[in-house]
């Protein structure tokens, strides 16, 4: 008799764990992304071109913005989210909102929930927003949604 119940205790918790694996939300299954893998938030770095080859990206991914805090031998980064593509395009730091300060790269980095589907617009907005436009610090992502990622 003990063979059989703990038989059925088996197939029960075999049940619940497939049941947990296809009921899993999505958020469990998103996917975390070093911004700029090895190379990281830095100046002269494609990341429009690091865009291209790490997507597509999906709601609830992460995005990691990893860079040292300001010293005598690093220059200071940050992440701004730009509120259309036209501020994006011009690199105009004026109606930007700042997302991540120059000392929140450092350690494990910044992380940031791709929550919505719609354009995100990131910048660095150091040095007047020279990191933007003259040293290709910035990049799109538009996440699909999460139900696409299996697709």
């Amino acid at each position: 008799m003990e063979g059989r119940s703990s038989a059925k205790l088996v197939a029960a918790a075999a049940a619940v764990a497939v049941a947990m694996l296809v009921l899993v939300p999505e958020a469990t299954r998103a996917e975390r992304f070093i911004v700029g893998d090895a190379a990281r938030w830095t100046w002269g770095y494609n990341y429009t071109d690091w865009v291209i080859k790490k997507g597509p990206f999906f709601q609830n991914d992460s995005l990691v913005f990893m860079y040292d805090p300001p010293n005598a031998t690093v220059h200071a980064h940050s992440v701004y989210m730009m509120r259309s593509a036209a501020a994006y395009q011009s690199c105009n730091l004026k109606a930007a909102r700042l997302v991540a300060n120059v000392m929140q790269g450092a350690g494990q980095g910044y992380e940031f929930v791709l929550k919505k589907r719609k354009p995100h617009y990131f910048v660095c907005g150091e040095r007047g927003g020279i990191h933007c436009t003259m040293g290709q610090m910035k990049f799109i992502v538009k996440p699909k949604s999460s139900a696409c990622r299996d697709d």
